[in-house]
Order: structure tokens, then sequence, then C-alpha cells
């Protein structure tokens, strides 16, 4: 038996042996990869002040174009062309600047601090932002069957209040989620980030509001909007992920495109659909907000939440409104002018 036990120690000790001369080689390349991580961050310094550099004697070449005055006819082309290189310019700056780490905004500094929330590589931004649409998708699936469970098998307190909770922990999350993809790339319109930040806003005023008559007066009508807000936000995740597949595929959208809540330019070829649906929300919101002002005058109404509520559903319902109507506004405008010059255009020939 002795004999089996120095077997297995000696068997045991050789393999560790052979480890260990394989980790000789693994803690050379972990040495590699510092001093090559060490590289890219001193590069990156570099990269930065470099940048600042080009900004700030670009800002101060078109300060002095501005200056010039009673310029010869050669001079006005010269300062033409100048104009216009600058503005390539300051584009490719703006594209450098897309690869370096960018300062966090006010938001960001306030819930992480300082941290460089920049991702290096192209494949971990289009990671982060596909895992962020997943993780919009799932809690609205979530969202709308629990509003759909608290409509018609259950009504408690306790479970609305930790459908409020979702609704609060969901919003906080997606701020933050979408602070870093803004300094990623990605580009959302300030009223879809700002809406956000309102609903995160409402979503707490709902979890403080007492069980009471007027609570239950609205409850069923919360619950029927949150049904049918979640049931248009899958269908828009559907046809958006789609829509924007095709224009990444053709280069027309960037990689960090987004889908969102309201309705953006692109959507116009092939989403416009979608537009009686949302304007159909909007409406249940401007209705919402409607029924709570009427219960905030109720006699029986003690709660300060029911008058901050229908303000907070007026304000979404004015801005998701105005903001999707000037996009289409443009767009209308945009095939108009589009159809006057192939207009034009015949006419010549």
């Amino acid at each position: 038996m002795a004999l089996a036990v120095d077997t297995t120690v000696d068997a045991a000790a050789a393999d560790f042996l052979a480890l260990s001369k394989e980790f000789a080689k693994f803690e050379e390349q972990n040495k590699t990869y510092v001093s090559h991580l060490d590289a890219v961050y001193t590069s990156q310094s570099k990269n930065l002040k470099d940048l600042s550099h080009h900004k700030y004697r670009l800002a101060q070449i078109s300060e002095s174009l501005k200056k010039l005055k009673d310029l010869s006819p050669d001079e006005k082309v010269i300062l033409e062309n100048l104009k216009i290189e600058l503005a390539q310019r300051k584009a490719q700056l703006n594209d450098i600047a897309g690869t370096l780490p960018a300062k966090n905004n006010i938001y960001l500094r306030i819930v992480l601090g300082n941290v460089n929330v920049s991702l290096l590589s192209k494949a971990e931004r289009f990671k982060y932002k596909d895992e962020y649409e997943r993780f919009k998708l799932v809690v609205t699936v979530i969202s709308t069957i629990w509003s759909f469970c608290n409509l018609f098998l259950f009504e408690h307190r306790v479970m609305d209040a930790a459908f409020h909770f979702l609704l609060v922990w969901y919003y906080c999350t997606l701020t933050i989620r979408e602070g870093i993809l803004r300094m990623n790339g990605s580009k959302i319109q300030p009223w879809w980030v700002a809406h956000h930040y309102i609903s995160t806003f409402q979503a707490g005023v709902l979890v403080t509001w007492p069980d009471t008559v007027i609570y239950h007066a609205f409850r069923n009508q919360f619950f029927y909007f949150s049904l049918y807000l979640g049931l248009v936000q899958m269908l828009q995740y559907r046809y958006q992920h789609g829509q924007l597949y095709k224009l990444k595929a053709l280069g027309e959208r960037s990689s960090m495109e987004l889908t969102v809540e309201g309705f953006h330019s692109w959507m116009w070829r092939g989403l416009g659909f979608l537009l009686p649906f949302l304007f159909g929300g909007y409406f249940l919101q401007l209705y919402n907000a409607y029924t709570l002002w009427n219960l905030s005058k109720d006699p029986r109404c003690h709660e300060w939440q029911v008058g901050i509520c229908a303000i907070v559903f007026f304000v979404l319902f004015l801005g998701n409104t105005v903001t999707t109507l000037i996009v289409v506004k443009r767009k209308f405008q945009q095939g108009l002018r589009t159809e006057a010059e192939k207009v034009t255009k015949y006419k010549s020939t």
C-alpha cells in the first residue's frame, strides 16, 4: 500500500514539475501582455493630448478666418477651399475621438466615479450594445407578462409595488447603460435620454403611492397602459432590429445604432406602419394625465403622488409627440424637396 502512495505522489510531483515549466512560459506571456497594455495606455494619453492640440489649433484658425475682410477674388476662393478643408478635418478628428476614451458625463461620474468606461475594440462595443438590446427586450417581456398577471390573475399591492420597483431598477440601469453606450459612439436623441430619467422618477413616485381608494381608481388603467406599451415596444424591437441589420449591411447606419422607443428618421423607410401604434401610446399617456388630474381634485384624494404623476404623464406625452412630429415633418419636407428636384431635372431634359 505504501508503494502505491509513493507512486501516486511521484506522479503528482512529476505533473507539477511539467506544469511549472508551462507556468514559466505563461508568466513570461503575462509580462508581455502587461507591457503591451502599458504601451496602449501610454499611447492613449499621447493621442488624447494630440487630439486636444489639433482641436485647439483648428479653433484658432477658424477664428482667424472670421476676422478677414476686404479679400480679393482669388483670396475668397482660397478662403472657401480652406473652410471646406477645415470642416473635413473636424470630421476626421471626430472619427478619431470615437476611438479614444472619453470623459464620463455628469450622471456617470455621480454613479460610477471617474472609472474609464470606454471600450477599446469595436467588437467589445458591439457586444455591449447587443447585451443592452437583449436586456431591454427581456425586461420588456417580463414587465408585459407581469402587467397581464396584475390585471387578470391577482390584485395585491405587494405585487403592484414589486412591479414599480422593477421599473425603477430597469430605468436606472437603462440610463447607466445608455450613458456608457453614448461614451462609446452610440447616438441617442436628447429627448429619449431625458425620457428615461423622467420615467425613473415617475416609477419612484408610483412605488411610494399608498394603497388608497384613489390608487385603486387608477390601478387598472395604469396596468392596461403598461400592457399596451410593452406589446408596442416588443413590436418595435422586432421590426427595428431587422431594419437596422439591413441598413448596417448597406453601410447606411453605424454598427452602434440603437433600437429606440420612439421614431427616428431611419425608420421612415419600411417602419412607417409603427406610427399609429406609437401615437396610440402617446394618447394613452395624455389620457392618464387627464384621469390623474381629475382624481387629484377628488375630495377623497390626499396623496401628493396623484398630481405629480399627472404632470409627468403630460410631460412624457408632450415630449414624445413633439419629438416624433418633428421627425415626421423633417422627412416629409425632405420627400417634397426630392420630388421637386426630380421634376426640375425632368424639365431640364
